[in-house]
């Protein structure tokens, strides 16, 4: 990665930086932060067994929710720059509390992160501003949504409007799997995130991930991606956080990528700015690309999962002055990513039983990894008494490999997974099918 027209004032000092955040996401930030002969420390709270195997990294046992202790710390480590990973704090208005308590940020303020913490905001404020995107019904009760069901002529998606670990979107196969789903929804699946449930009309197309660092005007684009989010192989079965990703997409030639800038991305930082929301952070637009042009399915106010830690490795050093640029508004608009040439692929190993009930504290044993351009991020670990490492999350590791192309990056991603074992490990050995030539059928 390039970074042209740096602005050397704006970059006062970043020895100490830190994460929040404690999954695969975090710990690729911190992997590729610390690359940066600026920075001294990367702090994580509260990250997890893996964020301390990363160079400069840092664990910190502190509850941001206590809001004094969190400031008196931040302060007593001279934090230079605070980067906001998950959902559930930037909704919370953490953002906003610490920005009023002076410290640099890279992630939006409360009112920016309803992009993602209301389906049925988003869908307003796109259609406030002339984005495309699906059709959509907002509504308030389960009889309310069987009378739109029953009177749709195709099945609809279904979707919790709040937050819901990326597992509250259901694209049913028929009309009584369509009112099944919004039933479990309004019955409490997703607690106070299902009070309201929005119905979509359902698109057809290609699913892909389109990330914009902004800093409240100006914007710089990652590498383009596409995710996994089906469970199993050939795409099929639920809904999960995400099984795996790959990056850049070659769906988006440039022309089609410019069409996207022009129709969605723009049009989402005017509509930002003129609803008064300085957004400083990252922009996830989940898009499909239909028969008639790209639409938005959803947004999310930070870094996708696992197409973080697919991406970051493309990155270099320059990488963290692109954050604090973000978290001063001191973007030049004229920064440009150059990732050499190079593809990068992720597959996710997960617990079995994910993204539904599964168990956690097993084992985990890694052999002989091949360590050149890969990377093992750990995303739901934890540390035993005597240390060894366990599984503690349905997401439990991030194989991420780079090469020149997408054969030979997946053909090292699973030769690591042989490497790698736990009770009940599962993963989808057809990750990347799209661009591979042969994807292997087997377990």
């Amino acid at each position: 990665m390039s970074i042209n027209s740096i602005n050397s004032k704006s970059l006062i000092r970043l020895e100490n930086i830190l994460i929040i955040g404690n999954g695969g996401r975090e710990n690729s930030l911190a992997w590729v932060i610390q690359k940066n002969e600026l920075v001294k420390k990367v702090y994580l709270i509260p990250g997890n067994a893996g964020s301390e195997r990363i160079k400069k990294c840092v664990r910190l046992k502190i509850d941001i929710n206590n809001k004094d202790e969190l400031v008196e710390k931040l302060n007593i480590l001279k934090i230079d720059l605070i980067v906001i990973g998950p959902e559930i704090p930037l909704a919370d208005g953490l953002a906003d509390f610490l920005r009023k308590k002076h410290f640099k940020v890279f992630g939006p303020g409360k009112d920016g992160a309803k992009l993602e913490y209301s389906k049925s905001w988003a869908k307003e404020f796109m259609q406030n501003a002339n984005i495309p995107t699906a059709n959509f019904w907002k509504v308030n009760s389960l009889e309310e949504a069987n009378e739109i069901i029953h009177s749709s002529s195709r099945p609809l998606v279904v979707k919790a409007d709040g937050l819901a670990s990326g597992k509250g979107v259901f694209v049913p196969n028929s009309k009584d799997e369509c009112s099944r789903a919004a039933e479990s929804i309004f019955n409490g699946k997703f607690g106070d995130s299902g009070n309201v449930v929005v119905l979509e009309e359902k698109i057809q197309g290609p699913e892909v991930s389109v990330f914009a660092l902004c800093d409240g005007n100006k914007y710089v684009l990652l590498p383009t991606a596409q995710d996994h989010k089906r469970l199993n192989e050939g795409d099929k079965g639920p809904n999960t956080g995400g099984m795996g990703a790959y990056s850049p997409a070659p769906l988006l030639t440039k022309d089609y990528l410019d069409r996207i800038i022009k129709e969605i991305i723009e049009p989402t930082i005017d509509q930002l700015n003129k609803q008064n929301i300085n957004y400083r952070g990252v922009i996830y637009f989940g898009l499909m690309i239909t028969e008639s042009g790209p639409k938005v399915i959803e947004y999310n106010c930070r870094f996708g999962d696992p197409e973080c830690q697919t991406i970051m490795p493309l990155m270099d050093q320059n990488f963290v002055f692109l954050l604090e640029k973000c978290s001063m508004g001191n973007l030049t608009g004229d920064e440009k990513i150059d990732t050499s040439g190079k593809v990068s692929g992720c597959v996710i190993a997960t617990s079995r039983g994910y993204p539904n009930a599964y168990k956690t504290g097993f084992p985990i044993k890694i052999g002989n990894i091949e360590s050149d351009d890969c990377q093992i991020f750990d995303s739901g670990t934890s540390l035993s008494l005597d240390g060894e490492l366990l599984t503690d999350g349905g997401r439990v590791l991030s194989i991420v490999c780079q090469d020149k192309d997408y054969d030979m990056v997946f053909e090292k991603v699973y030769e690591n997974l042989k490497q790698i074992k736990f009770e009940g490990i599962y993963f989808r050995n057809d990750i990347g099918h799209q661009v591979r030539k042969s994807p292997s059928k087997e377990n």
